[in-house]
């Protein structure tokens, strides 16, 4: 399969469950060679994945409706509970802060551009995941999860969350995207 189709086979699945189409080791196996394989600015590897899966799925669903005091719709979190399991992205600040002090230069673009390499890390993963017949939506309840996120799994301080991928078995497909006008987007300079 080309890049080009296995990108345009990505979508967002809203409608998830726990019947996962492959065993769960290749998801991990995909999530640890993509997180090897995609590139960011000095080689600062910044970039950090946690997969969370089984009953800890589920708990940090229920966490993450608890952190919001009932201010979103339980349906909406019972959704992607509902997913075998939650990709959490993050970037480590302290991998930035130390190349802010060795490039002063560049102190000011590190953390963009390890947002930028996590955006690439969440694209390619997404893809890969569709490539397993796996689905997957992305979302963003940080800031207000990160410290619960944090304390819930033991990770570091230095850990800046990112988004969350919920992914699972699908159970149907989205509509069709609405075919657009690319010439609106993209110029060719000659």
């Amino acid at each position: 399969m080309s890049i080009v189709d296995s990108i345009a086979k990505r979508r967002t699945y809203y409608q998830l469950d726990k019947d996962l189409p492959v065993a769960e080791q290749e998801v991990v196996a995909l999530v640890e060679k993509i997180t090897e394989l995609v590139p960011d600015a000095f080689n600062m590897k910044s970039a950090r994945a946690v997969v969370v899966t089984g009953s800890r799925q589920d708990a940090l669903w229920d966490a993450i409706y608890d952190a919001f005091g009932g201010k979103v719709a339980r349906e909406k979190i019972d959704g992607f509970r509902a997913a075998y399991g939650t990709i959490l992205y993050f970037y480590d600040t302290d991998v930035v802060k130390g190349l802010q002090e060795r490039f002063p230069l560049y102190a000011a673009n590190f953390p963009v551009w390890a947002q930028q390499a996590n955006g690439m890390l969440q694209f390619s993963i997404w893809s890969g995941l569709r490539d397993l017949g796996v689905g997957a939506n992305l979302q963003h309840y940080n800031p207000v999860i990160d410290e619960m996120v944090r304390e819930m799994f033991d990770l570091l301080a230095s850990w800046q969350l990112v988004a969350q991928m919920p992914f699972g078995g699908i159970v149907a497909e989205p509509d069709a995207k609405e075919k657009e006008d690319i010439r609106q987007r993209v110029r060719v300079i000659r």
